[in-house]
């Protein structure tokens, strides 16, 4: 049933009130680590300098080395990151269902990555608040025939969870110009002042909450809105009225969360966990710099006549009284006990935990030992990925999975998507994501390692027992490390295809046969099948040519 706006505005004031600990916890994080979001307490003036409590930056720079990470091993711009696939395992091999989800995801990329969306930039603020703050949100909507994607503050954001700890409420305080927002509501179901303001004042902003919760009771009858399984409010502070309502077919926030306590929300951070470290660091390095101060421009010992009460310390001056009559100096230095380098030898330790906590050191592996052999560079990589599966896979459940899930839905409204396979129709229509980015190469990369080598040591085997080749399927083999190692699916020849292509070649000229065992593995055997094959001409006494797919 529809929501009041009292009753709404309610339960936002309750949310807010439950995380006033986290606010201070959040302002905290920000003034030591991401200054410039700083918004938690009160509104900061644009240019304002946010900085005053940072005087080592090794948080701020281990900050945006975890984005990159994050960025790099989820979703690099370079790959295609993922893939899709049915959720009906006997449609896994069918052609015309892989080809039909290979072209989708063309188009979920060539969307994503369009000039005007804004993905990366968007996801790249999220990533960075998931590492300060514990939780990132990103809404996705679309605009005409385009995708939008936008990175909430989450000073703006009060979010609450369904039976199965997932997200599916999201407050936002939003604030607005009075043209804005008469743009985007209409003057009828604005208050008088903000009309007035968009006349007089165009630049006057206003706050609005956007409130976006499961229906509970959806109109299985209603072909609009009140159908959909989210409803979606826009409310007035200023007059407390419903200025828009709405709905949604899939959740429009993406709300990821780095890791959660028990009986917790929202996300905590690598910076929460490292924040004394964070602050002892700051602390030790002002007690650092006094130090070499003290040690460079120490304080001077004077006579207590006063006499040299005027001394000056400019290069060239001249002090009359720095020695008495018998030429002993009156003045002398402070002698300065303290040992710097065991104070940088204590921040350098804590700098180093805070590295650790945001996967720095992990990531950097391979920089590190740059001379390794191409098999120890391999295992290493394959301990990084065990080691950030549990942290990177949580965000692909959590935050790539429903975006993916809201793209789909939002181009198939737009009516881009390609005519889907009768099989797959009849089967519901269902698929799921299947992630491909370097994590899971990564994780993937040993057991495509395993299949080789246990063909290696078959191969060995077979010389005494040639037999022992009988228990490997070779198509299977190819097309299993193809999948592992993300070859698009139109790159590779449907099945069918294969077998009517070997059938031809059983024909082939015996003589031409033994030549081509002979020449296994040499150029000559691939120059044989791009001239009879590839390029689909006859072989001699065969059957018919095979032609381009």
């Amino acid at each position: 049933m529809p929501h009041s706006a009292d009753e709404l505005l309610r339960r936002h004031a309750r949310l807010l009130s439950e995380r006033v600990l986290w606010e201070s916890h959040w302002t905290e994080v920000a003034q030591h680590v991401l200054p410039r979001s700083d918004f938690f307490q009160g509104r900061r003036n644009p240019g304002e300098k946010h900085t005053e409590k940072i005087l080592d930056a090794t948080a701020c720079l281990a900050l945006e080395r975890f984005t990159a990470s994050m960025e790099s091993m989820l979703i690099p711009r370079t790959q295609r990151w993922h893939g899709l696939r049915s959720q009906r395992a006997e449609l896994k091999d069918d052609p015309a269902v892989r080809v039909w989800l290979d072209s989708v995801c063309d188009l979920l990329f060539a969307m994503r990555y369009a000039p005007r969306a804004n993905f990366t930039s968007q996801t790249n603020d999220a990533f960075m608040s998931m590492g300060a703050f514990g939780t990132g949100v990103m809404f996705i909507e679309s605009e005409g025939d385009e995708l939008r994607y936008r990175s909430v503050h989450i000073s703006e954001v009060c979010i609450a969870e369904n039976a199965h700890g997932l997200v599916d409420t999201v407050f936002r305080k939003a604030l607005l110009t009075a043209t804005q927002a008469v743009q985007r509501f209409g003057a009828a179901v604005l208050p008088e002042k903000i009309v007035d303001d968009a006349r007089d004042q165009p630049d006057a902003l206003h706050e609005f909450v956007h409130v976006v919760l499961p229906n509970d009771a959806p109109d299985r009858m209603a072909w609009n809105y009140r159908g959909m399984r989210f409803s979606s409010y826009y409310i007035c502070l200023r007059s407390r009225e419903i200025v828009s309502e709405g709905g949604f077919r899939t959740f429009p926030y993406a709300v990821g969360r780095y890791t959660t306590g028990p009986k917790e929300v929202y996300g905590r951070s690598p910076a929460m966990t490292v924040l004394p470290e964070i602050k002892m660091v700051q602390e030790m390095t002002k007690t650092i710099l006094k130090a070499g101060q003290k040690a460079l421009d120490p304080p001077l010992l004077l006579q207590e006549d006063g006499a040299l009460s005027a001394f000056d310390l400019r290069p060239g001056a001249l002090n009359f009284g720095g020695v008495d009559d018998a030429g002993n100096v009156t003045v002398q230095a402070l002698e300065f006990k303290g040992d710097i380098a065991i104070g940088d030898e204590m921040i350098e330790r804590r700098q180093k935990a805070i590295n650790e906590a945001f996967l720095v050191t992990l990531t950097q592996v391979l920089v590190a030992t740059p001379r390794m052999t191409a098999a120890e560079a391999m295992l290493r990589s394959q301990e990084k990925a065990r080691l950030l599966a549990p942290t990177m896979g949580r965000q692909q459940s959590e935050f790539l999975g429903p975006m993916v899930e809201r793209e789909l839905d939002l181009l198939d409204q737009m009516g881009w998507l390609p005519p889907m396979p009768a099989v797959l129709k009849e089967a519901g229509g269902l698929v799921d994501v299947d992630y491909t980015s370097p994590l899971n190469k990564a994780q993937r990369a040993e057991e495509g390692l395993a299949i080789v080598r246990t063909i290696e040591s078959a191969t060995t085997l077979a010389q005494v027992d040639p037999t022992i080749m009988f228990n490997f399927d070779g198509d299977a083999i190819v097309r299993e490390l193809a999948e592992i190692n993300g070859v698009p699916e139109k790159l590779l020849r449907p099945v069918a295809e294969v077998l009517r292509m070997k059938e031809t070649m059983k024909a082939l000229n015996p003589t031409m046969l033994a030549q081509a065992g002979a020449m296994v593995g040499g150029q000559a055997v691939r120059d044989l099948t791009n001239l009879q094959i590839t390029q689909g001409l006859e072989p001699l006494g065969a059957g018919p040519a095979i032609g381009r797919l």
